[in-house]
C-alpha cells in the first residue's frame, strides 16, 4: 500500500516537508517515466535550498528520512549528490572528482600545496589511465586533508561550482593554504588530490567506460603511476591510493579502505617502535554504542603486559549494524597483518573520550576503556593522536 503524502509536522521546516513529499514519491514510483516527474521536481527544489546555503534543511529532511523512510533516504541522498558534485549545461557535464591516499608515518602527513610539476604529471596519469579520452581536466592545487574538504552539501556545490570554469578550461585552481583549516595529526589518514571533468552530453567520463578498459586496470596503472608522482611530496610516509572517481563515490570508499589501512599501518608502527614482532602482539576487540553500535575500537598490548599501548577505531558504514559480521572482518585484517593473539569482548562501551585531549578510549584485557599510551621513551616525535 502506497504511503500517503506527508502531513504538517510540528517543528520541521516548511521547505525540508517538501523534500520529504518528492523524495518519499520518487521511492514509491512504478515506473521510469513517474520516476523523471518526482526526480525533475526534486531536483529543482534541490539546486534551490543549495544555492541559498539551506544546509540545515537538508539535513533535517535526510536525519527524518533515516529514521522513517529508508528508500526514500537513499532517493534524496543520491538526489542531494549528484546534484552537488555535478553540473550539467548545453555545453555539457562537469563532475567534480576526488582522488583518495592512504598514507602513515611517524611524523607529520602533508596537507599543503602541490607543485605545478606534481600536478601536471598527475594530470597525465589520470588522463592516460583513469578517465576517458576527450575528456577536459581541471585540478586543485592542494593535497587536501579530510579537515579541509568542502564541508556538507552546499559548500560541495560552491567547490563544484568553482571547479567547472577550471575544468572547461582544463587549468589549475590555485587555494591558499592559509585560508584552510588546520590539519590534526594522525598516525594513519587520508589526503585527497580534487579535480573536476568536464564532458560534451553522452560522452564517456572514465577509462573503465570504454571496451578495452577496466576499473582494475585503471587502479593498478593509478597506483604504479600516480604513486609515483606523489612520493616525493609524502617523504617518510607508506601510501596506498584509491581509485579516483565522483566525490561521494571516492570519499566513501576512501573510509571503507581506511580501515583495514589503519590496522595494518598500526602494527606496523607498533612493531617498528616497540621492536616486536606482529605475533608479540595483542588485540583486543570491542563494540561501542551511543543509542546504537556505531563503532569497533580495537586496543592493542603486548603479549607481556596489559597495558594498552595503542588503539584503533573501526566505524561502521553505511548499512553495517550489529548484526554484520564485522568483528570477523577485523579478526581476518588482524590476521592479516601477523596478530594472532585476538580477544573479542562482548561488553557494550560507550562511546567515550579522553576529557583532557578527547581521543578515544580504547578496550583492555581487563573489560574497561582506558587511554592508550605508548612507554615514554617510545612516544617522543610522535602525533599527538595516534588514528
Amino acid at each position: 500500500m502506497k504511503r500517503s503524502r506527508f502531513g504538517r509536522r510540528s517543528g520541521i521546516p516548511r521547505e525540508a516537508e517538501l523534500l520529504l513529499w518528492l523524495a518519499s514519491g520518487t521511492a514509491e514510483s512504478g515506473s521510469r517515466a513517474e520516476d523523471a516527474h518526482w526526480e525533475e521536481q526534486l531536483a529543482t527544489e534541490i539546486d534551490s535550498l543549495l544555492s541559498s546555503g539551506s544546509e540545515d534543511t537538508l539535513t533535517t529532511a535526510l536525519d527524518h528520512l533515516f529514521a522513517t523512510n529508508t528508500r526514500a533516504y537513499d532517493v534524496l541522498a543520491d538526489i542531494l549528490e549528484t546534484r552537488s558534485e555535478q553540473r550539467a549545461d548545453e555545453k555539457g557535464i562537469t563532475l567534480l572528482l576526488a582522488a583518495p591516499v592512504l598514507a602513515w608515518s611517524r611524523f607529520s602527513i602533508p596537507a599543503t600545496t602541490v607543485p605545478a610539476k606534481v600536478i601536471n604529471n598527475l594530470r597525465v596519469h589520470l588522463q592516460a589511465h583513469v578517465l576517458s579520452k576527450d575528456v577536459k581536466l581541471g585540478v586543485a592545487d592542494v593535497l587536501f586533508s579530510p579537515d579541509q574538504l568542502p564541508q556538507g552539501y552546499c559548500e560541495t556545490a560552491r567547490f563544484t561550482a568553482q571547479m567547472t570554469e577550471v575544468a572547461e578550461n582544463g587549468g589549475i585552481l590555485h587555494v591558499e593554504p592559509e585560508t584552510l583549516p588546520e590539519t590534526s595529526r594522525f598516525l594513519s589518514d587520508l589526503r585527497y588530490i580534487l579535480a573536476a571533468v568536464h564532458v560534451k552530453p553522452g560522452t564517456p567520463i572514465f577509462r573503465w567506460q570504454d571496451q578495452d578498459g577496466s576499473r582494475e586496470q585503471a587502479l593498478e596503472q593509478w597506483r604504479a603511476q600516480g604513486g609515483a608522482c606523489l612520493l616525493p611530496m609524502l617523504a617518510g610516509c607508506a601510501m596506498e591510493l584509491v581509485l579516483p572517481d565522483a566525490y561521494f563515490a571516492a570519499c566513501r570508499q576512501a573510509d571503507r579502505a581506511s580501515r583495514a589501512y589503519s590496522v595494518r599501518a598500526s602494527v606496523a608502527f607498533l612493531s617498528t617502535t616497540l621492536d616486536v614482532a606482529p605475533g608479540e602482539l595483542r588485540a583486543i576487540v570491542a563494540p561501542f554504542y551511543e543509542r546504537q553500535i556505531e563503532e569497533y575500537r580495537i586496543g592493542f598490548t603486548t603479549v607481556s603486559d596489559n597495558k594498552v599501548v595503542h588503539g584503533v577505531v573501526w566505524p561502521l558504514l553505511g548499512p553495517e549494524d550489529d548484526s554484520a559480521d564485522v568483528p570477523g572482518q577485523i579478526e581476518a585484517c588482524l590476521k592479516d597483518s601477523g596478530v594472532t593473539r585476538i580477544e573479542h569482548l562482548d561488553n557494550r562501551y560507550p562511546l567515550e573520550y579522553c576529557d583532557d585531549c578527547g581521543a578515544p578510549m580504547y578496550p583492555s584485557p581487563e573489560g574497561e576503556a582506558v587511554h592508550a599510551e605508548l612507554p615514554e621513551d617510545k612516544a617522543e616525535q610522535l602525533p599527538k593522536h595516534l588514528h
